[in-house]
């Protein structure tokens, strides 16, 4: 890889990072917020969801102006916006100022996943952006790390001084990513271009892009909707503190690394043309780890549990998430990884909300919220065998 390349994907890995850190401290934050202005789960819920709601209206049209502006000026938009709401949400005080200013987030995260889509598509030959879009994905578990490390002991402390804090860290991706991204390249502007690019709705008329963006919907249920309430399961189940359970998640999130890692080396040196049987295996071993969280009631089993079925959802979504990089057209890609990402942004959106309903439903208890999860996530991985590479 070239010197230029690396400070490509350095520059949106940190965006990245920033982006996943944000996207996971909230699930720690809500404990104490709940506690503070005395939220229920449903509640709580409406704060996490509201954010992805938000994300899933911005992905399309995040991909389409990526597409024609470029994208490093979406990138550097998402970013700074996000730092300005991140700041916000550390001075407010009511639930529908938490709600909105999380929604407002999600428009500024809507974004950045087709943005580096595209990025990767231009800066990058075809044969080497799957390990590149899966090197960028290893960021869910980097960002964890420190949502669940520095974040939850800030928390601790006062989660205000969690969003102070993460809103400077998006101010120095900001940063990183104008000064190390490659300015965009130029629209072209010839009449040959223009015809080469295709309109949006050529794009949704593509199967294989409706087939993703159902999958992805259905796996970033359990993506989301793990990282929303497994703080809040160990915290409740186990009485742990919020820096206890965050430890644990920690360790989960780099066994997620591990899983984004390896998924992008086994898919491109194992399982070479084969990617609906990676997915497939790893769905069933996650959805193995969940169903370990249901008849678990020793602390030492659950975070085992826990950090293994974490590690396979990370590699189920990882191997989907790069899947567009090997079947889309340069000239969609933009616009097809914002389709298919707004179908795992409604995942997260309705991850929240629902597993809140379910667990208060069941009176506090998470089974039936994970039995929910591990099927989800399985129908998800047999649709995959519908696609066509």
């Amino acid at each position: 890889m070239s010197g230029k390349n690396s400070k490509v994907i350095a520059a949106l890995m940190i965006g990245y990072t920033m982006v996943y850190m944000d996207k996971t401290m909230i699930s720690t934050a809500v404990i104490p917020i709940a506690k503070q202005f005395s939220l229920n789960t449903t509640q709580t819920g409406l704060i996490m969801s509201a954010f992805f709601l938000a994300y899933s209206c911005m992905q399309i049209p995040g991909g389409w102006l990526a597409d024609k502006v470029g994208a490093k000026k979406v990138l550097l938009f998402s970013l700074i916006s996000i730092a300005v709401t991140s700041y916000l949400f550390g001075i407010v005080g009511s639930l529908f100022m938490f709600v909105g200013i999380r929604f407002l987030a999600g428009l500024g995260h809507g974004g950045y996943p087709p943005s580096t889509s595209k990025a990767i598509a231009e800066n990058f030959e075809p044969h080497q952006r799957v390990l590149a879009q899966s090197g960028i994905l290893t960021t869910t578990g980097i960002g964890g790390i420190l949502a669940y490390t520095l974040g939850a002991n800030v928390i601790e402390w006062h989660w205000r001084y969690g969003y102070y804090m993460l809103g400077t860290l998006f101010v120095v991706a900001f940063l990183c990513v104008l000064f190390m991204l490659p300015n965009d390249q130029a629209v072209v502007k010839t009449e040959e271009s223009v015809q080469e690019k295709m309109p949006l709705s050529q794009t949704l008329k593509n199967p294989s892009v409706i087939l993703i963006f159902i999958i992805l919907l259905l796996e970033n249920v359990v993506t989301y909707g793990a990282m929303s309430w497994m703080p809040s399961y160990l915290t409740e189940t186990f009485d742990l503190t919020v820096a206890q359970a965050g430890a644990i998640m920690a360790v989960s999130a780099i066994l997620q690394i591990i899983g984004s890692l390896g998924t992008g080396i086994i898919l491109t040196r194992v399982f070479v043309g084969k990617q609906k049987q990676f997915i497939i295996t790893s769905a069933i071993l996650a959805a193995l780890g969940i169903g370990g969280l249901i008849i678990s009631t020793n602390i030492i089993v659950a975070v085992i549990c826990v950090a293994l079925s974490g590690m396979f959802i990370v590699s189920t979504f990882a191997a989907t998430a790069s899947w567009p990089q090997k079947i889309f057209p340069e000239e969609i890609i933009g616009s097809a990884s914002g389709i298919v990402g707004t179908g795992g942004t409604l995942g997260g959106f309705i991850a929240p909300l629902l597993i809140g309903a379910l667990v208060n439903n069941a009176g506090g208890n998470f089974s039936v919220a994970f039995i929910f999860m591990a099927v989800s996530l399985l129908i998800g991985a047999f649709i995959s065998l519908l696609v066509k590479d």
